[in-house]
């Protein structure tokens, strides 16, 4: 058998790693003992796992975490933090991706918000699902900038199809009354559509009176926080332990 003609025809269709886990299949006598379909289906999975591995690389890169390297196997559960492993398991299954819900996670500086809601993205990204990472106060900077060039709308689009949108960091500085309707806006593309994870330092029956104008705020709270799976982060700044074991 002509082994050239189909190696070229392999990378012709883009199945580059197909054609080196053949070629690499002859160099292995147990590969070689294997029966056709064993062989075959061996070459199936090296395409398919490099695909996915390709994918997931693309995922997290667009996704830009703020934790690049946060993941579901990393998180502490320590009593303190009151958080359930039965909930970070249901939470893992990404289920309530694809059924357009939000998490909200919220706890007092320096408990592990931004990990939690990175690791949870991650796992988003690892499932096949587009996301978004960004922090409240720079989104706000970002959206003035769009609305001062002309792009606003088109930031918007882009916001609003991702599959996993992080809100990080949520309640740091007062809105202004442009920020307040930016933000009813994105939230408002993504109710039953898209799902949604948002960080606050600020527990969740506070944002209304925090959003300032009553009606976007019954607005927002409808949107978000009903039916919302909610993570309240306990105990003591994991930064302020990091440093202290450090400094020991």
């Amino acid at each position: 058998m002509l082994r050239e003609p189909t190696l070229e025809k392999l990378h012709a269709l883009r199945l580059r790693t197909m054609a080196c886990t053949w070629l690499e299949q002859d160099k292995s006598p147990d590969a070689v003992a294997l029966s056709f379909d064993d062989r075959f289906a061996t070459l199936v999975d090296a395409e398919a796992l490099a695909r996915d591995n390709a994918r997931l690389a693309k995922n997290l890169r667009d996704a830009k975490l703020r934790i690049a390297d946060a993941c579901i196997e990393g998180i502490d559960f320590q009593r303190e933090r009151q958080l359930e492993k039965a909930t970070v398991r249901q939470l893992a299954t990404c289920r309530w991706v694809t059924e357009h819900h939000t998490v909200i996670v919220t706890g007092a500086t320096g408990t592990g918000k931004s990990y939690l809601a990175c690791a949870l993205a991650h796992q988003a990204c690892r499932k096949g699902f587009r996301t978004m990472y960004r922090r409240v106060p720079r989104l706000f900077d970002e959206l003035r900038l769009a609305h001062a060039d002309g792009s606003h709308e088109r930031l918007l689009a882009r916001i609003a199809k991702v599959d996993v949108l992080v809100l990080d960091d949520f309640g740091l500085a007062p809105l202004t009354e442009q920020g307040r309707h930016d933000l009813l806006e994105i939230l408002e593309d993504r109710y039953g559509l898209r799902a949604t994870i948002i960080t606050s330092q600020l527990k969740h029956d506070r944002w209304h009176d925090f959003l300032g104008d009553p009606t976007i705020a019954d607005a927002i709270c409808d949107r978000v926080i009903h039916g919302a799976h909610k993570l309240a982060l306990a105990g003591p700044s994991r930064r302020k332990q990091e440093k202290t074991a450090a400094g020991s």
